[in-house]
């Protein structure tokens, strides 16, 4: 083992500028959820010239994507997502994550016969709200894998994520529209129907237990101050620990906005954006090979009071650990007092302490592959 484990280091050391030339595109043309069809191009290719087989449009989806190497009996899979948030760019640094799979995923190759791997590496659009592994997963991904892993860019090292459940909803409320001014009384306002909801939402907090969060944002509220809204829109997300406790909390929420329409006369209507992304649950043995990996990389993991934030942050990678074993750690580029979903942040996720977690990331997840080869592939998590 430890004579693949060198042999993956200097497969991805080689493959370096390569792989930093990938993060850095992906990070100079973000492309949203469901919206990635240059990363859907961009990020295979370099797999693709290494001899794995590429299935583009994976299962359907027209911005997901499957390649694969070797046939041995143990199958890793590496999760590389490369949606960007809107307005924000990579401010959760998705270019680091695609780029460092894609790293693990050549140094695997490099060992794949010695070590008995299958290396396999599934571009998962639409993390960032839209469920994209939710999909892949309902479709057939992931079946029969030893061990799903992947690593996320945050301001220090974390190992292991605790992620919120968590549920997407788009809300609309329908009123009628009239002149302000002139004939106010003959409107329906549904801008006011959100003003009631978010009341009610504030106030619902006090009754709300402390592993609840609920938050959201008008998307659009009215087109002219001289006329009645006739139509608001907004995005909510309920998160809680699980989805056990997602369920309890997801009804009070509904009565929130069904008080806003109550109050006004408007209609209104909840869609799902996605299905429920659900709590993690990590392989202990498996995260355990990565903290010695990352340690011996001379990684420093956070101590326990600045590490519980960012691994609170929800995923669709949840989902897949409920199927197949799998871990989610956090690998720090030296960003704060920046931290994810912020512009600063976005710029850290270049630059020389970028490139370092990327190899870094890359390295220590074809180790922690190797490793579970080694220990006789995978269990039932």
């Amino acid at each position: 083992m430890a004579t693949c484990k060198e042999a993956a280091r200097r497969e991805i050391d080689r493959r370096s500028d390569e792989l930093i030339g990938l993060s850095e595109r992906l990070h100079a043309d973000p492309e949203t959820a469901w919206e990635e069809h240059r990363a859907a191009v961009a990020v295979p290719d370099l797999l693709d010239r290494a001899g794995f087989q590429v299935t583009s449009s994976y299962v359907g989806l027209e911005t997901a994507f499957l390649a694969r190497f070797g046939s041995g009996p143990t199958r890793i899979a590496l999760c590389a997502e490369y949606d960007a948030l809107p307005g924000l760019g990579h401010a959760c640094g998705h270019n680091l994550i695609a780029a460092s799979s894609v790293g693990a995923a050549l140094g695997l190759a490099a060992v794949a016969d010695d070590a008995g791997l299958t290396v396999e590496v599934y571009g998962t659009p639409a993390e960032e709200g839209g469920g994209g592994k939710i999909e892949m997963l309902d479709r057939g991904a992931f079946s029969g894998v030893d061990l799903a892993m992947m690593v996320h860019p945050a301001p220090v090292d974390v190992a292991e994520a605790r992620p919120f459940a968590v549920s997407h909803s788009k809300i609309s409320y329908t009123g009628k529209s009239a002149h302000a001014a002139a004939y106010p009384e003959a409107g329906i306002n549904a801008a006011d129907a959100f003003t009631v909801a978010q009341v009610a939402i504030g106030l619902l907090r006090q009754q709300l237990p402390a592993s609840v969060r609920v938050h959201g944002v008008v998307t659009h509220a009215g087109d002219a101050p001289n006329a009645i809204p006739e139509r608001t829109t907004g995005r909510w997300y309920a998160r809680a620990e699980t989805l056990a406790e997602l369920a309890e909390l997801e009804p009070r929420l509904l009565r929130a906005f069904e008080a806003g329409a109550l109050a006004t006369g408007c209609t209104v209507e909840v869609e799902p954006e996605s299905k429920p992304y659900a709590e993690f649950r990590t392989d202990e043995t498996a995260l355990g090979h990565y903290r010695r990996n990352a340690v011996a990389l001379g990684r420093e993991f956070a101590p326990p009071g600045q590490a519980d934030r960012m691994n609170r942050a929800s995923t669709d990678m949840g989902n897949v650990s409920q199927v197949v074993p799998a871990i989610h750690p956090y690998i720090g580029i030296g960003s704060l007092p920046a931290t994810n979903h912020q512009h600063e942040f976005a710029a850290f996720c270049v630059g020389e302490q970028a490139e370092r977690a990327l190899l870094d990331g890359a390295t220590a997840l074809a180790w922690t592959g190797i490793d579970r080869a080694g220990s006789g592939g995978g269990a039932a998590p």
